[in-house]
């Protein structure tokens, strides 16, 4: 089964660039064989030819839910409800970008969020983010093993 996982949000903006970040990591660590990463940025539709082709996806990015800073969420995508879950900037929204790749069955989207603290200027992200990086690469890894 080939999973993509998808790090979106604009890195431009403190927290709202953590899914970037957290690919990043991910790159890092080895994973298992049918496993691909891509630092999508706020540039989603360029993710629709490995879309049309994996099995399952999982998304990282900046989620709002009013929370503190930090929280880690996982949450199917089948439950968010367009930009309202997903917390990012971006032109075009994964929904959109799904319908693009005009498959009969979508893949399964899994999104694993974290509760931003600042989204700004800036290239950093906020110590509650940084410090929940640990807890958001466990849920992934954990869910990469089922």
């Amino acid at each position: 089964m080939q999973t993509l996982i998808l790090g979106i949000g604009n890195e431009l903006l403190g927290d709202e660039g953590v899914g970037v970040h957290a690919a990043r990591l991910l790159r890092e660590e080895s994973l298992p064989k049918q496993t691909k990463i891509l630092e999508v940025g706020t540039a989603i539709l360029d993710a629709l030819p490995d879309l049309e082709q994996a099995d399952r996806v999982i998304i990282l990015d900046a989620m709002k839910d009013d929370q503190p800073p930090g929280t880690v969420y996982k949450i199917s995508l089948d439950h968010c409800s367009g930009t309202s879950c997903i917390a990012s900037m971006h032109g075009f929204d994964i929904f959109r970008v799904l319908a693009l790749a005009g498959r009969s069955t979508p893949p399964p989207v899994m999104v694993f969020g974290v509760e931003p603290q600042e989204i700004g200027w800036s290239l950093e992200l906020s110590a509650s983010v940084a410090k929940s990086m640990p807890y958001l690469l466990d849920a992934v890894r954990a869910e990469l093993m089922n």
